[in-house]
């Protein structure tokens, strides 16, 4: 378990690998070896701080200063673990950076982070050099086997504020309304907390100090891998397979050569597993549970009575850590309702409406009981402390996500209150895709909005008006929608694209978007807007 004084994310992992120092840490399964062309098998906790060790010396003795960034692109490759507790345990902060970001994306997290370095893999190295030159950012990057360039500057942004425990670890960055992603500042406490919260929360989900294996296919640039499987398994002494994505053809013979004994999933998982023909194999394994999020409810009982395990909802976000969890992982569960468990003792939550007034369906406020009411929060929004004062207002945090409480207390997840399109996982911001959109030298105006999607939950709709209202409808959505995916992430481009004379407006020219959410979902089915999922691929450049 992670001592209470333990202060940093490598002095938790220093800590177990001391004390098991020949059980597997990081496992790679050869699927994922092949993939990513890397060495297949199992590391050591002992194995690891010797490459730890080797980063740390080399990171020393170029020169870097507590307090700086480094960008780490490696999307699931086990070395982000490795140069993460590196540069931890050298008192430097990452920056993780999703894979499927393009040239705007990079260019913006680039000139906001301000980091002194980038490792990545070599694929990806060329296009975040163009973007370090475009924001006229000074920002060498190099792959993870290369040497390290002297820093370019001695200066040191991260947060420090307080302890070492309280320095900055990550700053992740998370969609949110305002178009552009916030980075969110999370600190050595916030990783601990995560993992000490893990290994504490028994139940379902109760994890043993005797060999745990865990496996995700989650992408670990994100906090679910980085803070729950990661520094759980720290926690426990156990080990991680991360897999480069879910493969839903193997997944169930990767969980059985990985030995789980637990796995992470997102509501799109299950679905498609249920899909697949049953097998005697079903329950050939050693998962006792699984820990996610948005499962189908007409699928729930019906997965966990074909393969034998548990699949445990919880809720949380970026912002909140283990800060604030609600985890449906003690019967009875009611399984098949989207029921998130009630708050657990140290938790407090209030339902408020529109009026902020307490309800029994609203939105969810939450904070921690006790002296420190954002224990295991994130510490901020780095360069946005408006938006921070507006997320803790009146001293809760306001989470956007609209709830329902029964009277027992069971808590139940109703809707997002932001207007932000969830797609597979991961957030969408409306206005970061049209601002994308209204780039294009074809486009006079655009709006989105989410539309259901029975397998993604939402996927993103583009309402359109073209400058040459003659042209090809095919032709020019395939023109933008390919634009787009070189400017952003995969699956923020539009999934359909509607050519529309006048988008919703308000007297004052301000979008209507509870009129075009409706325009969205009438249009949906119309013979004339343009279906371009098939385009919205990862291997999209």
């Amino acid at each position: 378990m992670i001592a209470p004084e333990t202060a940093t994310v490598y002095a938790a992992f220093d800590d177990t690998a001391a004390h098991h120092p020949d059980r597997a840490f990081l496992n790679v399964l050869p699927e994922t070896a092949e993939i990513y062309g890397i060495a297949a098998g199992e590391m050591s906790y002992a194995d690891a701080v010797r490459e730890v060790a080797a980063l740390r010396a080399g990171i020393a003795q170029a020169g870097y200063l507590p307090g700086q960034r480094v960008m780490l692109l490696m999307e699931n490759r086990p070395a982000f673990f490795l140069w993460w507790l590196a540069l931890n345990g050298q008192g430097l902060s990452v920056v993780p950076v999703n894979p499927d970001l393009r040239a705007a994306e990079l260019s913006y997290m680039i000139d906001h982070a301000e980091p002194v370095l980038a490792v990545a893999i070599p694929s990806r190295a060329g296009g975040l050099r163009a973007a370090a030159q475009e924001v006229g950012r000074e920002m060498p990057v190099i792959s993870p086997d290369d040497p390290l360039p002297a820093p370019v500057t001695s200066d040191a942004i991260a947060r420090r504020n307080g302890g070492v425990a309280d320095a900055e670890a990550a700053l992740l960055y998370t969609s949110g309304t305002t178009g552009q992603p916030k980075g969110c500042i999370l600190t050595n406490t916030y990783f601990l907390d995560a993992g000490r919260w893990y290994a504490d929360t028994g139940g379902l989900c109760a994890l043993s100090t005797k060999g745990e294996r865990m496996i995700t296919p989650l992408p670990i640039f994100h906090m679910n891998a980085m803070a729950y499987s990661f520094m759980a398994m720290i926690a426990v002494g156990g080990c991680l397979t991360a897999l480069d994505r879910f493969h839903p053809r193997t997944w169930w013979a990767s969980v059985r050569a990985s030995k789980a004994t637990c796995l992470h999933y997102l509501g799109v998982m299950p679905s498609m597993l249920m899909g697949a023909d049953e097998s005697a194999k079903d329950r050939e394994h050693s998962v006792r549970f699984g820990f996610g999020a948005g499962v189908d409810p007409k699928l729930h009982a019906a997965f966990e009575a074909r393969f034998g395990f548990p699949l445990v909802e919880a809720w949380a976000m970026t912002e909140t850590g283990a800060g604030a969890v609600i985890c449906a992982n003690r019967e009875p569960r009611r399984v098949g309702e989207s029921c998130l468990g009630a708050p657990e003792v140290g938790l407090e939550v209030r339902l408020v409406d529109d009026a902020g007034q307490e309800a029994d369906q609203g939105e969810l406020l939450v904070r921690r009981s006790g002296a420190d009411p954002r224990r295991g929060f994130f510490a901020g929004y780095f360069k946005n402390a408006e938006a921070t004062g507006e997320a803790w207002a009146d001293g809760w945090f306001h989470t956007g996500d609209i709830v329902r409480r029964a009277p027992d207390g069971a808590m139940f997840f109703v809707d997002r209150k932001k207007n932000v399109i969830r797609r597979s996982g991961e957030n969408i911001a409306a206005v970061e895709v049209e601002s994308t959109l209204m780039r294009h030298p074809a486009v006079a105006s655009a709006a989105v909005a989410a539309v259901p999607d029975a397998l993604r939950g939402d996927e993103v709709f583009a309402c359109i008006v073209a400058k040459d209202t003659d042209a090809d409808p095919a032709t020019l959505a395939h023109e933008i929608t390919q634009w787009c995916l070189t400017q952003l992430a995969y699956y923020k481009a539009p999934g359909f694209i509607a050519f529309v004379d006048a988008l919703p407006l308000t007297a004052t020219q301000k979008l209507q978007r509870g009129v075009l959410k409706t325009q969205a979902a009438d249009l949906l089915d119309d013979p004339a807007t343009q279906d371009m999922r098939g385009m919205k691929k990862r291997t999209a450049a």
